[in-house]
């Protein structure tokens, strides 16, 4: 695929997924929405890349869907508001269930459906300068698809506060919400995200993608089924050669 409004940068076994459109404060469209998609699923599935840093040029992260975007919606009827919804939710999920960790390096505005495309991520680690925000009930919109996913990040109390006052927090209001993994000075986010990925990109792969696969099953398990479920990811797990592999070089340390 031709990508007109994301850069995938190759830095190893990490890739960089840049939001591009840095005059526009990175903000949505559909053929963005489409692009993030597409790329989410391909690199989920290869073989080279261990760990993905979702960022954005200029600056910012994502400001949200763009306004002409928006105009636009505005005049779509019922069926076509649902199909462009359930693409927004596509794209959400390409990256929620994406197999290899996933950052959300936040610098900038991340606010709205941004703020909702940091929250799908594994780890978010924001600048002190960053700005989250879920400004949609001001409009006369409602956060609908992504507050499912920020309450997986956060309390319900604190989903009620962001979400009915749309009022902004920084970086280290997200850190002490619970909402961000890190906070770190802006002069410090690319080395302190590129060391955290460097750090993810010496574990297992198959041990990880299993324990996301885990994270995104057993909250629609009953107990015992979620149980049953991880007995069964345990005896699978036991059988790849990574781990294996991991027990006996544990083992021939002693």
């Amino acid at each position: 695929m031709t990508y007109n409004k994301i850069i995938i940068e190759d830095t190893g076994l990490t890739k960089k997924v840049i939001l591009n459109r840095p005059e526009k404060r990175n903000s949505l469209d559909e053929e963005m929405i489409s692009e993030i998609t597409y790329a989410f699923n391909s690199l989920s599935e290869d073989k080279d890349t261990k760990s993905i840093i979702l960022t954005g040029a200029g600056g910012n992260f994502c400001s949200g869907l763009f306004l002409d975007y928006l105009q636009k919606i505005s005049e779509f009827d019922i069926l076509q508001n649902k199909q462009d919804s359930q693409k927004f939710k596509s794209m959400l999920l390409a990256i929620y269930n994406c197999k290899k960790p996933v950052v959300a390096m936040v610098e900038g505005y991340a606010l709205a459906g941004g703020c909702g495309i940091a929250s799908v991520c594994d780890f978010i680690i924001a600048s002190d300068k960053a700005t989250f925000g879920y400004t949609e009930v001001k409009i006369g919109f409602i956060p609908a698809i992504v507050m499912i996913f920020l309450m997986k990040r956060v309390t319900e109390t604190v989903a009620k506060d962001l979400l009915l006052t749309s009022r902004f927090i920084n970086g280290t209001e997200a850190k002490e919400l619970g909402f961000s993994n890190y906070v770190v000075s802006s002069e410090e986010l690319e080395r302190f995200t590129m060391k955290h990925c460097e750090s993810l990109n010496k574990l297992p792969m198959s041990s990880m993608a299993l324990t996301k696969e885990m994270f995104k099953n057993i909250p629609s398990m009953s107990f015992e089924s979620s149980l049953d479920y991880a007995v069964d990811l345990n005896a699978i797990t036991r059988m790849t050669d990574e781990c294996k592999n991991g027990v006996s070089s544990f083992l021939n340390k002693k």
